[in-house]
């Protein structure tokens, strides 16, 4: 089973999976990490680290992330770099793609990967409303 690390800055993390055990049922070994404004890399690592000693040691491991290239990101692509046939790293969080990492947990990681990267693409849309809906406010 894949286990999780849902990272962000600021509490995003912990509301977003609150949000997504309310859908989808509260799921095991899922872990929010987040950065404090106080916060520096060397303490996120420090967190990262702790929240990898929740799951078991052969357990593979995506990070979720909120922003590609932002602090999150950084030091978890340190730790996936090391250990990158057993880990992965995506970064775009969004519910759709939460709910969609519980679905594919027992898939093999770089389909889950793939799977995730698709359904968070998905998840961003636009309402188009036709001509002849549209009000004259």
């Amino acid at each position: 089973m894949i286990a999780y690390i849902v990272a962000s800055h600021g509490e995003f993390s912990e509301s977003i999976l609150e949000a997504s055990w309310e859908l989808f049922g509260k799921q095991e070994k899922v872990v929010s990490v987040t950065l404090k404004p106080e916060e520096d890399p060397k303490d996120l690592l420090a967190d990262y680290q702790t929240a990898l000693k929740k799951f078991d040691e052969n357990d593979q491991v995506i990070f979720l992330v909120d922003l590609f290239g932002g602090t999150p990101f950084n030091v978890a692509a340190q730790i996936v770099v090391k250990h990158s046939e057993q880990m992965a790293l995506v970064a775009g969080l969004n519910l759709a793609m939460l709910g969609e990492a519980y679905v594919v947990r027992d898939q093999p990681l770089t389909d889950a990967v793939f799977r995730l990267e698709q359904s968070a693409k998905s998840a961003v849309r636009h309402l188009q409303v036709p001509d002849e809906v549209k009000g004259d406010d």
